[in-house]
Formats: C-alpha cells, structure tokens, sequence
C-alpha cells in the first residue's frame, strides 16, 4: 500500500485532499498539521477512525519531527500543502509567512533530500516531493492572455512573495540535489469546508445573517475559480503522471469578477433561503476601501496539465456554486465551531 505525508491536512485544501484519497485510493496517510486558525479538524470527520488515515499534530519546521515520519513511515511520496494562505492576513503580519512558507518548505525540503539519499532502488526512483502552491506567485494580468508554466514570477502580496520563494527553493533543489520535485500552481479554490475568511463563504455567511458583503474596490478584480474536488484530483494526476523538476498549472478555465461572484452567491442564497427577511442579498453589498496591491486579474491557461497529466475540471462554476452554498447552509455547526476563536468575520489586511 502506497503511503503519503500530507502536509497541510487540517487545512480547506488539504483535508479535501485527504477526504478524497482515503475514500477513492488504497493509500495510507500520514496527515501532519499544526492547526492553526484556519486548520480544522472537524474537516477530517469523514475519514475519523480510519486506519488509514494517521493524523500528527506538528509542524513543518519542526525538522526532528519531519526526519521521525520519514523514518518511521517510510513514505513514497511528500505533498506540501502546509502554507499561511490568506493575503490580507500576509498584509498584517507577513513574517509568519516568511516563517511557514519559506522557512518551513526548506526545513521540509532538507528533510525529504536526506530521506531520499537514503532510499534504496527502485524506492528512490518512485519518490516525488509535491509543493502545491498558487497562481498568485506569477503577479498580475492585463485584459488579456493567461499564466502558463513558462511566466515569470512577479507577486505583489506578501503571501505571494513567500510562495514564489518556497517555488525557488523547490526548483533549486531539483537542479542542484535531483530531487524529484513537482510543483503546481492552482487559481482560486472554492468549496466545501473552506475558513469564512476567504470570498466565496464569507459572502454566504454574511449573506444569510443579512450582514454586510464588503466588496473590495468596485469589485472589478477578475479571477478564475476551481472547485478544490477538481484541484485535488489535479494534485492526485501530477503526483502520478508528472515529470519531476517540471511545473503544472491547474485552473478552472472559469474566470468571473468579484462582483460577478458574490451577486451570483446572493441569487443562489435568496433562492435556497426564500425565508430571508432581508433578501435580496445583493442589497447588503457595500463597496469598501480596496486591498493594498490588489492585483488587478489572475486567469491560468491548464492545457500542459491536459496534456501530461490527462487533467482537467470536471465542475462548471454554477453548479460548484450551488452545491457550496448548499453545503453551508446544511453545516452551521461546522461553521459556528470555526468561527468561535478570533476571527469574526471582521475586514483584515489593511495595514496602516
């Protein structure tokens, strides 16, 4: 049975991950996350008792703790999804991305490079070390064209600065060492499951308690949105179909204004709700100061990950759109216990 260190495992991303890999594949997880704000155990309760599914409360820049997992568990594969996400949080504090995400991904990379050594053959050949990270690393769009593999990296947010710098690290460690790195770069994810903070739930929660939508600038920023099921399964393709030291873009071929994006959450909540007393929803939009550095369009052109990996979305937007809203209105458990700690839904990343 295959074995994978899932970092990153509590996480929006990565508990998707788990959640499909334990359900789809005979493969043994072993999900390593250091639970901070936006990682959530309770999004581990499908795969919950599961034999294999092993859960280590820790961090990726713990290098003992990384060294005893490699050793104890001998696993075929890392994915590195154990990143500080948020942008506006990256505005506020940018050091603890530095510390996550540069910091942590070398530790990890150290780590799996003395791991590797280490393997016999034809183990070390079939070893791969996945650093999952975004299209914000490649900077802003203009009207027109789309990211591909060969664009250069020019991010603008602190977040983005430090995944362009993990992305450095990864390559290097392929051209110098020969580690079998692959990295991805996905477009915005969305989904079940995902911390209030992010676009898509916090318009759905604040929608439903007829609280104000804050919509950064005119709400003309342009992205293109992928269902975290489709990322994922993208994930799964290039770790079992990519070329190690190459680079694979995954989008959802589904770009949408921000404003277009949260006028269509009010129209599916107005209609799953019809009980509201404030609808329409989209009267509760307000346009508010808008993010420093805001980059102006992302959109990925995935055709390379077609290609090589037989990869692409399976999910049309509207419907992804549908069942998430859906899903939030049948879990405000979930959604209460997330939201018990600091966050409350209040605007971050203004940083004056």
């Amino acid at each position: 049975m295959q074995t994978l260190l899932i970092t990153g495992g509590a996480g929006f991303i990565g508990s998707a991950l788990v959640r499909l890999l334990v359900g789809e594949r005979q493969v043994r997880i072993i999900n390593l996350d250091k639970l901070t704000y936006a990682g959530n155990v309770d999004s581990l309760e499908a795969v919950s008792g599961q034999s294999r599914h092993v859960f280590v409360h820790g961090d990726i820049c713990d290098r003992k703790l990384a060294d005893s997992l490699l050793s104890e568990f001998q696993p075929q594969a890392i994915m590195n999804l154990a990143a500080e996400s948020h942008v506006d949080r990256s505005i506020d504090a940018p050091s603890a991305f530095v510390e996550t995400n540069v910091v942590g991904t070398c530790t990890l990379l150290d780590a799996a490079l003395a791991y590797y050594k280490s393997l016999p053959e034809p183990a070390r050949g079939q070893f791969r070390f996945l650093q999952v990270s975004t299209d914000e690393v490649y900077g802003s769009l203009g009207a027109t064209g789309c990211f591909t593999e060969d664009s250069p990296l020019r991010p603008n947010s602190p977040y983005a600065a430090s995944k362009a710098a993990a992305d450095h690290f990864v390559r290097a460690y392929f051209q110098t060492y020969r580690l079998p790195t692959l990295t991805t770069h996905c477009s915005n994810n969305y989904g079940p499951f995902q911390f209030p903070e992010k676009l898509v739930p916090l318009m759905i929660l604040n929608a439903i308690d007829g609280q104000p939508l804050p919509v950064y600038g005119k709400g003309e920023q342009v992205r293109d949105w992928l269902h975290v099921e489709d990322h994922c399964r993208g994930l799964m393709a290039a770790l079992e179909h990519g070329r190690p030291g190459e680079v694979y873009d995954l989008g959802g071929r589904s770009e949408r204004t921000n404003l277009q994006i949260v006028q269509a959450v009010c129209a599916i909540v107005d209609e799953l709700r019809p009980d509201l007393p404030h609808r329409p929803c989209a009267d509760l939009i307000r346009f508010v100061e808008d993010r420093p550095g805001h980059d102006a369009r992302y959109a990925i052109d995935p055709t390379k990950a077609k290609r090589e990996l037989g990869w692409e979305p399976r999910y049309h937007l509207e419907q992804g759109l549908r069942e998430t809203v859906a899903w939030y209105l049948d879990h405000p458990g979930w959604v209460e216990r997330v939201t018990s700690g600091v966050y409350q839904r209040e605007r971050l990343g203004l940083a004056h």
